[in-house]
């Protein structure tokens, strides 16, 4: 009895493994790269391979694909994984691979999550992609620009792949119900309600649906169910927690959207990607961080205020804490959304940044030294300062504060929104009284 119930185990195979797919036609949702007129496509129907990189979110066929890749190009199919293997697991392949070649075969090397090998592992595969010994092709969920050698990207094409749309993982989840044995075997069915809904879970990752789907039917038979309805998926996701991948490219495009969204002017955008953020596990303080930095890179002037709110918000999330502080991010979030808008203090900093990094020290000019001491009074330091107070609406006209070389550069420019409407009219008020001072710092 025992025995038996091992033996069941060692032969256990997922749905999603029994459902892999052996042919482009049974592959699902990355119809941009494998449509019938696509270049990939033709690639691999012809066998010709090259090698390649695909880019995309977990669960969307990297790793199905390159399977495909080997099957249709006659190869042998050599995996690495890079949170588990080493040097040493990569040597072992590609003596695999050595030895396939003297026997006149190719050999498919495909590296998961190639993203995390060093770049002295990643830089161990070159000789061998350049002399033919394996196609390689790695598969990361990472921007390939900024996790991959230049050299290991040169010699490979990079696919980005797609999280699957919710039509497409409703219909494989319908599909697998006509398809597995097991699943057929249990009579299984379920309601199209309830389908959709553990697609949109599942959040564009098909293995994730085939899994739900699974522990779903798991759950009916010891209910004694056939039908999987609403009331049992819910029960089923109601653990489920969406991508959300704090040090990958889900949670820099999040952030992103949220920053744009504030900059465009979107409460509603805004708010969204704020939620979605929070609901995929991420750390409020990182977002209120993030946010108050918008509002000094993105409102700036035109609404001082947006600095406030967002420093109060996140002062009162920190006394609050979560998930009632959050309401606070989101107040602050909504304001900056549709607050006026001006980065003009954000550019003025980057252009005087530049202009430091990439010119000579400038001396301070003598009107503008301290002279705390006898010796630097007799060398004129501050003699010809004026001080403003002293002078007509406290403005000492024809003044001014930069060194020579730079005397007429202008750096902030407000915009003609908000507060800075204001600021940008007393500027120019007081550049014409500059214009038509006597008195002049430096002489034309």
């Amino acid at each position: 009895m025992q025995d038996s119930l091992f033996n069941k185990i060692d032969t256990y195979e997922p749905l999603a493994s029994r459902l892999r797919p052996v042919s482009l036609q049974d592959y699902i949702g990355q119809d941009h790269l494998l449509g019938e007129d696509k270049a990939l496509r033709k690639v691999i129907e012809s066998g010709q391979l090259h090698s390649m990189i695909f880019w995309g979110p977990p669960g969307v066929g990297k790793t199905t694909l390159a399977k495909l890749l080997a099957r249709y190009a006659s190869a042998e199919f050599l995996a690495l994984s890079a949170v588990m293997d080493g040097v040493k697991e990569i040597r072992a392949c590609i003596e695999q691979a050595k030895h396939f070649q003297q026997q006149g075969k190719t050999s498919l090397l495909f590296v998961d999550e190639v993203h995390r090998f060093n770049k002295s592992q990643q830089d161990a595969f070159l000789p061998f992609v350049e002399d033919g010994t394996v196609i390689f092709i790695g598969a990361t969920t990472e921007n390939p620009s900024f996790e991959l050698n230049s050299a290991l990207l040169s010699r490979a094409r990079v696919y980005k792949l797609r999280r699957i749309s919710d039509l497409v993982l409703s219909d494989l989840i319908q599909g697998a119900l006509q398809k597995d044995k097991l699943l057929i075997e249990n009579n299984m069915a379920m309601d199209e309600g309830a389908a959709l809904f553990l697609a949109r879970v599942s959040d564009g990752d098909a293995r994730r649906a085939l899994n739900l789907l699974e522990m779903a039917s798991d759950l009916a038979q010891a209910e004694n169910k056939t039908l999987i309805d609403m009331e049992l998926v819910k029960e089923i996701a109601q653990e489920s927690v969406r991508s959300f991948d704090k040090g990958g490219d889900i949670f820099y495009e999040q952030i992103s959207a949220l920053h744009k969204s504030v900059r465009g002017s979107s409460p509603d955008g805004a708010l969204y990607w704020f939620v979605r953020m929070i609901d995929g596990g991420c750390d409020p303080l990182y977002i209120i961080r993030r946010v108050v930095r918008m509002a000094s890179e993105e409102i700036g002037n035109a609404d001082p205020r947006g600095l406030q709110v967002s420093m109060d918000a996140w002062q009162t999330f920190e006394r609050l804490g979560s998930p009632e502080g959050e309401l606070a991010i989101a107040q602050a979030i909504v304001y900056l959304a549709c607050a006026a808008k001006s980065n003009a203090v954000y550019t003025a900093y980057n252009q005087v940044t530049e202009l430091v990094r990439n010119s000579q020290s400038e001396e301070v000019p003598i009107h503008l030294r301290n002279a705390p001491t006898a010796l630097l009074k007799e060398q004129g330091f501050g003699q010809e300062y004026r001080y403003a107070h002293d002078e007509d609406q406290a403005y000492a006209a024809g003044e001014s504060y930069l060194p020579e070389s730079i005397k007429d550069a202008v750096f902030y420019q407000p915009v003609e929104r908000g507060l800075e409407l204001k600021i940008k009219a007393k500027l120019e008020y007081l550049a014409d009284l500059d214009l038509k001072s006597p008195i002049q710092r430096y002489k034309p």
